[in-house]
């Protein structure tokens, strides 16, 4: 169920049986010549209606603007600081856990946002060891759609050494798959993306010119997206399940 599309009564009765909920979250920046600017919302967003396909469980609006204001130099791109990321995520979980959902876990698409989110989960916790509000039944959790075991095999079984660490063609091959209709073809040069360390904007355009970072995104297939999809759901529905059960 999407809490989009249900109603007030709706979630109120889904409470009575659960408090858990899944809460999609990427980012809104360039993925390279071929790949869709929305790419790192789109992904854990389509895993995670994969799951609610498979059990009861609540999907939350997607959070798909993020923690990305080194790929400004690229225009489309939206980023949050990540102090107000921080303070978007923590509005969120205190709305959902007034609610009664206790168990709050949220499947991530974007690297540049984990060290984020969990500095919020701590600012949350915090609230309790410091008496601020007792939340002490709350429970919340950061996974990534793409570092799942079953995903990581796969993508190093379709790819190979031209995966790379960003515009890759395991996410952009997903993205494919959700919207088939949108496939981008591209011919790239160099092939494979060099490999690098990023600061700000200004540097990543310099050094990564059309976005990619070690990659090759022209490998990507809508075939490659749909197997990935169900690795990562299959993987992702064990380990929302163990987290409910924590």
């Amino acid at each position: 169920m999407r809490l989009q599309t249900a109603t007030w009564p709706e979630v109120e009765a889904y409470l009575k049986d659960s408090n858990g909920i899944i809460v999609p979250i990427g980012s809104t920046e360039q993925h390279g010549p071929n790949g869709m600017l929305g790419t790192d919302s789109i992904c854990p967003e389509t895993v995670a209606f994969g799951v609610a396909e498979s059990m009861e469980v609540l999907i939350a609006p997607t959070i798909s603007i993020g923690q990305a204001h080194h790929h400004l130099g690229f225009p489309g791109t939206i980023a949050l600081r990540p102090s107000t990321l921080m303070a978007v995520l923590v509005d969120v979980v205190r709305s959902l856990y007034r609610h009664g959902f206790r168990h709050i876990y949220f499947l991530n698409g974007h690297g540049g946002n984990m060290a984020t989110v969990n500095a919020a989960f701590q600012e949350i916790y915090a609230l309790s060891s410091y008496g601020d509000a007792d939340l002490s039944d709350l429970r919340l959790k950061l996974s990534n759609w793409y570092m799942t075991a079953g995903v990581g095999r796969l993508s190093k079984q379709l790819f190979g050494d031209q995966e790379g660490s960003h515009a890759t063609p395991s996410e952009v091959s997903l993205t494919f798959y959700a919207y088939p209709d949108e496939v981008k073809a591209t011919t790239l040069s160099p092939t494979l993306a060099p490999t690098g360390v990023i600061h700000d904007a200004d540097d990543y355009r310099a050094q990564f010119a059309d976005g990619r970072i070690g990659s090759n995104p022209a490998l990507a297939t809508v075939g490659a997206g749909e197997r990935l999809f169900k690795a990562s759901v299959a993987d992702i529905l064990e380990d929302y399940r163990a987290f409910l059960a924590s």
